[in-house]
């Protein structure tokens, strides 16, 4: 039963995204990874987020670069709860796609991480701590991850 669906908007976005996914691994959060492009298949997005919630989907992210409509579209047809994660794929360097993302209207919105790996890493917590407020063990999974970065800095 996957609870988090990750949604890249293109197969080359798929190495970006390995490390969020790895967490989830670790934090044994079961998940889906879907590709679908807002721009060349519309009416795929929507079916997505108009069945997710049938699928058992509590938390989409969705991962986009450039104009980064993704996470908005996503989110336009769903009142689950989404994360955007903005990539580094055009010459600004993930600025566009992080203007895309945050710049929602009122009344669809669509939570925003930061531009590359650490943004990638704080979408898949942020998912954690959204899940841990219902799924106990999700919860103790990622306090123990975070009780452990107490000892890095040292």
């Amino acid at each position: 039963m996957p609870l988090i669906a990750v949604v890249m908007g293109s197969k080359s976005d798929s190495e970006t995204v390995q490390p969020m996914l790895e967490l989830f691994k670790q934090l044994r959060i079961d998940f889906e990874v879907q590709i679908i492009s807002a721009h060349r298949n519309p009416d795929k997005v929507r079916e997505f987020a108009q069945g997710a919630r049938k699928r058992d989907i509590e938390v989409i992210i969705a991962a986009a670069g450039g104009a980064a409509h993704l996470p908005g579209v996503i989110a336009s047809w769903t009142t689950l709860p989404v994360i955007g994660v903005p990539l580094a794929s055009s010459d600004l360097k993930g600025v566009d796609a992080l203007y895309s993302i945050v710049q929602m209207p009122a009344g669809i919105p669509v939570a925003c991480v930061a531009v590359g790996s650490a943004g990638v890493k704080n979408a898949a917590f942020l998912a954690a701590e959204i899940l841990g407020i219902k799924y106990p063990i999700i919860r103790k999974a990622y306090e123990n991850y975070r009780r452990s970065l107490q000892g890095e800095s040292k």
